[in-house]
């Protein structure tokens, strides 16, 4: 069945195995000639593929993309967030682009310890306190020099999705439902998102605020956000609620563009983001730990192949905490980190016939010297794209800026507040991620790109919190080492080990005879919910594109 959507800049045709009941359909996965995309709603694919149809290119897909989502996922926002770009351009450059959010010009080191030098976690999770200076719509005219088509056309999806409203699907019902409260207790003002009565599938959701803010994107460029009427009301937002962010912070911000990181794998380059992303660097440790071993021989989630990932897991996530953050702030030895030597020396006390401890494994002695969001892109010239943003709790910091539509992200959580506190995710730091003006706060984000022969053959990321490098490195592994399909790798059950605290997470439905093994060696599990939404795409050896969302969510891939 074939239902077309029509909005006020452009129609949306949106074709599914399996029609849903909210005017538009999920399309879990696709093979396709020319390009892809996939994203965390259909709508938002759907605003990247016909980019690429009009004549844009995989950047030009990405900014469509990302914006559209600013719209139907609030639950990720990103206008009021942040976030980091990979790509691979068709010309061999590869990109990396900063737009992570930054501390306001007021905030301190110890602005959430009480008088007796106790974190309030409270404060750096909920409210206005906790919103860092967003970073996207910097992100997005730092991209547009390696796009093809102006603003004004890559906006109009955006623009006429919150204008005229979209169907919420039953899962967005049941979020915005569950949030109500806190909606109401931490706004200064009403806000689209609250309803007298729930909300339920099928009830259109109309933003007029957010489309305003749109325009004036639209009309102004990045002053448009920035400076003027936004900026303004973003600082109005502050005053009434009690935070930090003002009109100069707004003016001063400034996305970065980073040399990418890139390493071999088994004959494969990776690229993807380096600091303050520790998901690069992380996943450079957790791949070369594992690269000297035979994981195909070993077996699928084998509990032989269960055990050395989590090990190396482990010890990924222990020098995340002690030395990684902003390094524009605390110099980082990435070298040393990612040394061949070092990640050796790292697993020379792993032991497979019993179960590590974080207590003995430490960060490495150098020598001396769940809400996000990710989209993944192809296109038929040979440009990869590889996106991920978020606002990193779901809707951020609950709070809606006032006359302007979209959430503020709660990012101060992921500094280090404390030395040794855990923050939303379970994530300790030291030093090197502490609070300080203009820092770029410590991420988890890892959109990633992976090369066979000089030429893009994976596009792949996710959300999750601190299980976005495990679930990336998973992923990767699936496809590299154990040769799943691209949908048995994206749905794959997967587990996750960030040192602290000590066990190990593995999804629902997870196999039991690997686990009932891995625990008599003295490992501990806890089961939980979805890890991740992954979104992958990648060449198949006919030279297809094959495009998968993932199952855990409204997730939907788009092509031609």
């Amino acid at each position: 069945m074939r239902i077309t959507l029509t909005l006020t800049a452009l129609a949306f045709t949106i074709s599914s195995h399996a029609q849903n009941a909210f005017n538009y359909n999920i399309e879990k996965s696709i093979t396709v000639q020319h390009g892809a995309v996939v994203s965390a709603h259909p709508l938002a694919s759907q605003a990247g593929l016909q980019v690429l149809q009009q004549g844009g290119n995989a950047v030009d897909a990405a900014i469509a993309t990302q914006l559209a989502l600013a719209v139907v996922y609030p639950a990720a926002g990103n206008l009021g967030g942040g976030g980091f770009l990979v790509a691979h351009l068709k010309n061999g450059k590869n990109l990396a682009i900063d737009y992570r959010e930054m501390a306001p010009s007021r905030a301190s080191r110890d602005m959430y310890l009480d008088a007796s030098g106790n974190p309030d976690i409270k404060r750096s999770q909920d409210g206005h306190l906790a919103a860092g200076v967003p970073g996207t719509i910097a992100g997005i005219y730092a991209s547009l020099p390696y796009a093809r088509l102006p603003v004004s056309k890559l906006i109009a999806p955006a623009i006429a999705l919150a204008e005229k409203g979209f169907a919420i699907t039953e899962r967005e019902a049941r979020s915005l439902n569950s949030q109500r409260e806190l909606f109401i207790q931490l706004n200064t003002r009403p806000t689209a998102f609250v309803k007298d009565i729930p909300w339920k599938a099928g009830d259109t959701l109309i933003q007029k605020d957010l489309a305003n803010t749109l325009k004036r994107v639209r009309d102004k460029g990045r002053a448009g956000f920035y400076e003027g009427e936004t900026a303004r009301l973003v600082e109005a937002e502050m005053k009434r609620g009690h935070g930090l962010i003002t009109t100069a912070d707004m003016k001063a911000y400034k996305a970065k563009e980073r040399t990418a990181v890139t390493f071999n794998y088994r004959g494969y380059q990776v690229i993807t983001m380096p600091l303050p992303s520790s998901g690069g660097v992380a996943l450079q440790q957790m791949m070369g730990m594992v690269e000297k071993y035979p994981l195909a021989d070993m077996g699928f989630h084998s509990a032989a192949t269960i055990q050395l990932m989590v090990e190396v897991e482990r010890r990924a996530y222990a020098d995340r905490a002690q030395y990684l953050g902003d390094p524009d702030f605390v110099k980082v030895p990435v070298k040393q980190l990612t040394a061949p030597s070092y990640l050796l020396a790292r697993m020379k006390d792993y032991d497979p016939q019993k179960a590590g401890s974080s207590k003995t494994t430490n960060a490495g002695v150098l020598p001396e010297s769940e809400e996000t969001t990710h989209l993944s892109v192809m296109d038929a010239d040979g440009n990869a794209v590889s996106v991920t943003t978020t606002l990193n709790g779901g809707y951020g910091s609950k709070v809606v800026v006032g006359g302007a539509g979209f959430f503020l992200n709660n990012e101060m959580d992921d500094f280090s507040i404390k030395p040794g506190v855990p923050n939303m995710y379970g994530l300790v730091g030291a030093e090197a991620n502490a609070i300080a003006p203009g820092k770029r706060m410590l991420s988890s984000m890892t959109p990633s790109i992976v090369l066979k022969d000089k030429r893009p053959y994976i596009v792949a990321g996710t959300p999750g919190g601190s299980t976005i490098i495990t679930s990336v490195f998973q992923t990767l592994v699936n496809l590299l080492d154990f040769n799943l399909s691209t949908r048995q790798a994206v749905d794959a059950p997967k587990f996750h080990h960030q040192w602290l605290p000590d066990e190990v997470d593995v999804e629902e439905g997870f196999e039991q005879a690997p686990l009932e093994v891995l625990k008599k060696m003295g490992y501990r599990f806890d089961k939980r919910s979805a890890i991740g939404r992954t979104e992958v795409i990648r060449v198949n050896e006919k030279g297809m594109l094959e495009a998968v969302g993932d199952r855990r969510g409204d997730d939907s891939a788009a092509g031609y």
